[in-house]
């Protein structure tokens, strides 16, 4: 390091362009002079790792002065010998990732699978589409040139608000030939993307890029999920939407719909379905990916009628194909709107509305929860286990008498009934 002296103001401004003189009280410390007039104050210190490591502590002059940068030397290297990098942490900061990185970084991982949610799984396809919806659609927009290290949960209270306000509504190209997609706001839209960001940030604290969740403490609006049902107007209704479309709209899409409202499955389920999933000697389908995980539903005859007037391609074929493509049918939506309105129904009225009434029919004909769980696969209704591949007698005819009721409202005629008997006790 060449001569070492106590540095003082004369040594200081003697400094030739390129010249560095060394402090003999504090090692590793120096002043610098490079090519212009400016002089800056210098550490050189190894970490405990044995790393050689530069740090500027500031220019001389105001608040720099000889003496004032000695002493923080003496407090970097104070740290150094606890095992701190301050070189290290400075670059870090420099080169902070922002929370658009960290979204994709993220996603990376959870497509990878190396993220797991409470069950212990990896996310599902659909799940990882909605989050990368509410990523690009609202957190980037709004968060993304952020720094990690930055965030604030008044970061986050802004991001919600914004979203809940409108602010990140658009519409924006899919891509597709005359795809639209169009991204709107709200509150239940701000609590659920609130809810990620809190996934994300908690994903920033386990890689130690900060050490708390900014979004924790954050107030939510109520994620108010309206549980609507079919009215019986409305259920003749879409029965007569139903009839209309037949022969005018793509076949599987009005047979999805129809199973829709007599299994009260998810529309994810039923587009996902294949016909190697489906048992109709035992009048059961067992869908192995489902929000709930695995799962096994019980047909009723009126579903398994409509499922044997389909074509049936292979074992591996949808049951409700698109019209392009060995894919889903991706048009659903579209289709299903399309219904809804030959019947004059509500914009309101969606699959999960079939699903709900389908539920809300079983409590009025007085089965329980746990039954009605096990009909339409809720979260812990698990109808059998693992090593059983037939639904039981009550929840067939518990299948049956609600499909009845559906077909009923709907204008159908009434599917053939099974009688099961039941053993007599004592």
């Amino acid at each position: 390091m060449g001569e070492r002296k106590r540095i003082g103001l004369r040594d200081v401004r003697a400094l030739q362009p390129g010249q560095t003189v060394w402090d003999a009280a504090v090692p590793g410390f120096g002043a610098r002079r490079q090519k212009g007039e400016a002089v800056a104050y210098v550490l050189f210190y190894r970490t405990a790792e044995g790393r050689q490591r530069w740090q500027t502590i500031g220019r001389h002059g105001a608040p720099w002065t000889p003496e004032q940068a000695r002493e923080e030397a003496r407090r970097i290297l104070g740290g150094v010998a606890k095992g701190t990098d301050p070189a290290a942490d400075k670059q870090a900061k420099r080169k902070a990732a922002t929370v658009a990185e960290l979204c994709d970084d993220y996603l990376a991982d959870a497509e990878a699978g190396r993220l797991l949610t409470r069950r212990r799984e990896a996310k599902r396809a659909s799940t990882l589409l909605s989050d990368r919806g509410r990523i690009e659609r609202h957190i980037k927009p709004t968060l993304g040139r952020l720094a990690v290290a930055a965030a604030r949960r008044e970061d986050v209270e802004r991001l919600m608000h914004a979203i809940a306000g409108g602010e990140t509504a658009a519409r924006t190209k899919t891509g597709k030939p005359r795809g639209v997609s169009h991204v709107r706001g709200g509150r239940g839209v701000a609590t659920r993307t609130v809810g990620l960001l809190g996934a994300i940030f908690t994903y920033a604290v386990a890689k130690r890029l900060r050490p708390d969740n900014p979004v924790r403490g954050v107030v939510r609006f109520a994620d108010q999920k309206r549980e609507r049902r079919l009215s019986d107007d409305e259920y003749a209704a879409l029965g007569g939407a139903l009839r209309q479309a037949e022969g005018a709209i793509w076949p599987p899409a009005v047979a999805c719909l129809r199973f829709l409202a007599l299994t009260g499955w998810r529309s994810g389920e039923a587009l996902g379905l294949r016909w190697g999933d489906v048992d109709l000697a035992r009048r059961t389908a067992t869908l192995a990916d489902t929000k709930t995980g695995r799962s096994m539903r019980p047909l009723s005859h009126a579903a398994c009628d409509l499922l044997r007037a389909l074509p049936r391609i292979g074992d591996g074929a949808l049951v409700f194909p698109a019209s392009r493509g060995d894919g889903r049918m991706t048009g659903f939506p579209r289709l299903f709107a399309r219904i809804a309105m030959l019947g004059g129904l509500p914009a309101d009225v969606t699959p999960h509305v079939l699903r709900h009434s389908f539920a809300s029919l079983a409590a009025d004909l007085g089965y329980s929860e746990p039954t009605i769980g096990a009909l339409i696969g809720h979260k812990g209704a698990s109808i059998t286990s693992r090593y059983v591949h037939s639904a039981d007698a009550v929840l067939l005819a518990a299948a049956d008498a609600v499909a009845r009721r559906t077909a009923d409202l709907l204008g159908d005629a009434a599917p053939a009934v099974e009688v099961v008997p039941l053993r007599a006790v004592g």
